[in-house]
């Protein structure tokens, strides 16, 4: 929804309806995740992707209909057939899009979203995409903390319950479709809700203000982090040298991260790298990093023998052998890389990797699922 978002809010405010497919669910290689938007607007105008191709045609079709007066619909495509011809996925993959109409009468709050979301506030957008009653299928809740929820699904124990899950998918950034009974039972079926999870950007901490750095910023930028690089000296640490980060700052890294900590700014997806490879700097950084309940990744740059003294020093310093485990050291997957764009596409194939639990092997050499999902019925 997010790419799309601009235009759909111009035909919003202009009062016109728009048919909106939206991907709530990918199994096996789809090759858009939950939450990529197609519109259709209200001149036949084609904005955005549900499939990067495969299916985009079927999808229109189904969104003028659902915008000449049909309901929503939860429709799912799969595998292309023998003749190529059919509607499906070349990949082989398999993807559930939910096409509703949207416009101010059925989505009044789409304004006020928009404004969270361009100013880097949480909030979560839950919508019954399945329901044996056709009625409720469409409905929508608004989280934006435990005691701010707006809308309701049909039941307050429905809302209760998906009010607590959009809180989680919020705090992991994450948009999918959950399961109930058919009012909100957490053992059941009948009921299922696409929560779209509009979390602030996840952060990229960069520590040392080095050329690997830059190229690791402008990595990280492109996979959508907000991108801080941090270093303690000012001749090195400016905004000319890292145009691709978001922000430049001069200061010692553990007292940075330390103060960053301490306000909050530091959560479960956030991925530290630290490529300052000098003991005094990366240290007391790392005693602090390795000590967080909760970071995604922790990665640090440095030679065999770099690794090893830093680990001796660490230790010293009282770390314990199961933080010391949470450091990614030698920074990166083992891609033979040279030069620092080669090294930043190493560093981010490893934070790919542990976060979605990869493996870091060539795909022609495992068997397999290249994704693993269980696939849900499409209708209660």
């Amino acid at each position: 929804m997010r790419e799309v978002l601009d235009e759909l809010l111009a035909w919003w405010r202009a009062g016109d309806s728009v048919g909106v497919g939206t991907v709530v669910a990918t199994f096996q290689s789809a090759p858009r995740p939950p939450g990529a938007s197609m519109l259709v607007g209200p001149d036949g105008t084609a904005v955005g992707s549900v499939s990067g191709g495969c299916v985009e045609g079927a999808v229109y079709d189904l969104a003028q209909e659902v915008l000449a007066g049909g309901a929503p619909v939860l429709e799912r495509y799969g595998v292309s057939d023998d003749t190529a011809f059919a509607v499906g996925l070349t990949c082989g993959g398999i993807l559930d899009v939910f096409v509703e109409k949207v416009d101010q009468e059925s989505f009044p709050e789409l304004g006020d979203i928009a404004d969270d979301v361009e100013g880097g506030r949480a909030v979560a957008v839950a919508t019954v995409v399945a329901h044996p009653d056709p009625a409720r299928v469409g409905a929508r809740l608004i989280i934006r903390g435990e005691d701010e929820v707006i809308g309701s699904l049909g039941s307050s124990r429905a809302d209760d319950a998906v009010r607590d899950d959009a809180l989680g998918l919020l705090a992991s950034g994450r948009s999918e479709v959950l399961g109930y009974g058919a009012d909100g039972e957490r053992r059941g079926e009948g009921m299922r809700v696409f929560v779209w999870a509009f979390a602030p950007k996840p952060r990229m901490l960069v520590f040392g203000a080095i050329d690997f750095a830059a190229a690791v910023a402008r990595v990280g930028s492109f996979l959508g982090y907000q991108v801080t690089v941090c270093d303690a000296r000012p001749v090195f640490a400016t905004a000319s040298r890292f145009p691709e980060a978001d922000e430049v700052v001069v200061d010692w890294p553990h007292r940075y991260l330390d103060a960053e900590v301490a306000a909050g700014r530091i959560d479960a997806r956030t991925v530290i790298c630290v490529l300052t490879h000098d003991p005094k700097f990366d240290v007391p950084l790392l005693e602090v990093a390795l000590r967080l309940p909760e970071v995604a990744y922790v990665g640090a740059m440095g030679s065999r023998r770099t690794h090893d003294d830093r680990m001796a020093r660490l230790r010293d310093a009282g770390l314990e052998d199961k933080e010391l485990a949470r450091l990614s050291s030698p920074i990166g997957l083992d891609l033979g890389a040279r030069t620092p764009e080669e090294t930043a596409v190493s560093i981010a194939a490893e934070i790919v990797a542990s976060r979605w639990g990869g493996s870091g092997e060539r795909l022609s050499e495992v068997e397999g699922r290249i994704h693993h999902h269980d696939l849900p019925p499409l209708q209660p």
